[in-house]
């Protein structure tokens, strides 16, 4: 599925930034009959609202159909990352180092796939969480979901 992820990004980056906007992510689930796409999209200078979401979701059906990047009827759906937001490349780590956010590995480590700690930084492609005073070092192609902890 990583593959088809990154089909997708190459796809739509391009006219998304275009807009005036940041692909954040990409989420695609396989559904037994329809699949959802989950398009994130941010900006730097101003928050992401509904008619950014249209615009951005016009743009990117025209170009998967044409393109016919899935197979199949798919839903598609364009948000905000918004505050607990899913982290997905180095470069998105890098920008919450000192948060807390919460992960999901793709493989249990310790018996364990769900961790909750404050990110302290990042090792070549593995991110260093901080649980409880105890350090792991985490590669970014193990975590299969990850998502910054709002603080109130």
């Amino acid at each position: 599925m990583a593959v088809l992820d990154s089909k997708i990004s190459q796809l739509l980056e391009p006219a998304i930034e275009a807009l005036g906007y940041e692909l954040w992510g990409i989420d695609l689930q396989m559904g037994s009959r329809v699949k959802l796409l989950r398009i994130y999209i941010d900006r730097s200078e101003d928050l992401v609202g509904i008619d950014d979401c249209e615009r951005v979701s016009r743009q990117a059906s025209s170009i998967l159909d044409v393109e016919e990047a899935i197979n199949g009827e798919y839903v598609l759906e364009v948000s905000s990352p918004g505050m607990d937001r899913p982290l997905y490349g180095l470069g998105q780590y890098e920008k919450y180092i000192g948060e807390d956010i919460s992960l999901k590995l793709r493989f249990p480590y310790q018996g364990q796939r769900n961790f909750k700690g404050r990110l302290a930084g990042i090792d070549g492609d593995e991110i260093i969480l901080v649980v409880a005073d105890h350090e792991y070092l985490f590669p970014v192609e193990g975590i299969e979901r990850a998502n910054v902890i709002p603080q109130f």
